[in-house]
């Protein structure tokens, strides 16, 4: 058996990516999927001669590996990831497989809500600023992929809990965590405890000279920071000045100050509105100062920058009506920002695949601002067993079309249509891309 024998479990963008970096190092790397690949995946591996399969896992070649690079959605309780670790084979994440392969410093952020926006927004400001930036993680072109095949000075990553679960030796020179609130309970046996653990992980490896940027009102966050003491020198941000602050707001700015020197701008002027993308502004400009952007570039990226698809996205206003699509809200604490920052009645459309949710977090924003309700779902029990009787206009739609339309009756002139899911899309659509598309798709039809 080859010493170097590496198996890519899941050949997604991550999977792919992960099996170029690891033929272009010399390693004998075969990629398995059990579902199809895509047209574009299967004939880049064809192109770089990488031995892979796919509808199945055929288990002697799996179980030969040294090493294995495993899909963040594949968890560890299937039968073959179970015959995997009982004989003991090394199981990473492609982001710990590429921070290998570099010596580029690493921007890593983390987070149950804000990841993408604040990642996007810090390589916005970087980049603007005439740095050398990757944009990678769980957003964009694969890590390891940008490793392979670009020559970046730094990179800004967007790290999921679940990638977090596979890394052990990588580190991140600067380190940012936004808040943990309940997500993805069904992957961490309903046990809160296990998620936070995993999210934790993002301090993990750093020293003095790293950055640890975090939200210091956050309870379930500072409970971990005094159990795990972290070796990083902290930069905590929050609403309100505390001796601690690194940035915070105050008489309608923002401030920001690391070292002796502090920033401060109208939060009249963000590009982002809502007072969470206040909170995403306040870190992103701890990272720009710790990477000496001066505060003309940042004043002018901080102004600029046009936000995510499928967060709080405006997609049209029809009769009066305006839709916007926050598809990537796939858990209860994103659609709490999203309705909180609603200033109009709202005709909301949630459902989807439930994750262990409590829906109790927005029953009060829904009772005060939500004139009617959207279930979108292959299965809606538990949305009406929670919110029946709470809102007069309760309606069930199988398909994105049925839902619009119905949106579109029961809207009223100067309500906004929101389409905020709380769950997964994987019942009726692919991803969250594919149902905030059709949705856009779906409004500018009526």
């Amino acid at each position: 058996m080859n010493a170097k024998r590496l198996v890519v479990l899941g050949g997604g963008e991550s999977g792919v990516g992960t099996a170029i970096l690891a033929q272009q190092k010399g390693l004998d790397v075969f990629l398995s999927d059990s579902g199809v690949l895509t047209a574009d995946h299967r004939e880049t591996l064809l192109r770089y001669r990488i031995d892979f399969e796919e509808g199945q896992h055929t288990e002697e070649r799996v179980l030969q590996a040294n090493e294995i690079v495993k899909s963040p959605g594949i968890p560890d309780t299937t039968p073959l990831m179970q015959k995997v670790l009982s004989q003991g084979i090394r199981v990473i994440s492609e982001i710990e497989f590429a921070g290998r392969y570099t010596h580029a410093k690493l921007i890593c952020i983390t987070g149950s809500n804000g990841k993408t926006t604040t990642t996007s927004l810090i390589w916005h400001i970087l980049r603007s600023a005439g740095l050398n930036v990757g944009l990678a993680g769980n957003i964009g072109k694969s890590f390891a992929r940008q490793v392979a095949e670009e020559n970046y000075d730094c990179y800004v990553l967007e790290l999921s809990s679940f990638q977090l679960e596979g890394i052990y030796d990588f580190k991140a020179d600067i380190a940012v965590l936004l808040n943990i609130t309940p997500d993805h309970l069904d992957r961490y046996d309903h046990n809160l405890q296990h998620y936070v653990d995993a999210k934790m992980r993002i301090i993990r490896n750093q020293k003095m000279e790293d950055a640890f940027i975090y939200w210091i009102d956050d309870p379930v966050i500072t409970r971990e920071i005094e159990k795990l003491k972290p070796a990083a020198t902290c930069y905590p941000f929050g609403e309100k000045q505390t001796a601690k602050s690194a940035a915070y707001t105050g008489n309608g700015k923002l401030y920001i100050h690391t070292n002796e020197h502090q920033f401060d701008m109208e939060l009249e002027l963000l590009a982002l509105e809502g007072m969470h993308n206040v909170y995403n502004s306040l870190a992103s400009g701890i990272v720009a100062k710790l990477m000496d952007i001066t505060d003309e570039q940042l004043r002018s990226s901080l102004a600029d920058f046009r936000g995510v698809p499928h967060r709080l996205e405006k997609v049209a206003t029809v009769r009066g009506v305006q839709y916007i699509n926050d598809s990537k809200a796939t858990n209860v604490n994103s659609c709490w920002y999203a309705l909180q920052s609603m200033r109009s009645r709202t005709v909301l459309i949630l459902g989807g695949t439930d994750k262990g949710n409590d829906y109790s977090e927005i029953e009060e924003l829904v009772r005060t601002k939500v004139r009617a309700l959207i279930f979108l779902g292959a299965d809606n029990s538990k949305l009406h067993a929670f919110f029946g009787g709470k809102v007069e206009n309760i309606c069930d739609a199988t398909s994105m079309e049925d839902a619009v339309n119905a949106a579109y009756r029961l809207a009223q002139k100067g309500d906004t249509v929101l389409l905020s899911p709380c769950c997964a899309s994987f019942d009726l659509f692919k991803n969250y891309e594919d149902r905030g598309d059709q949705f856009r798709e779906c409004v500018r039809k009526l």
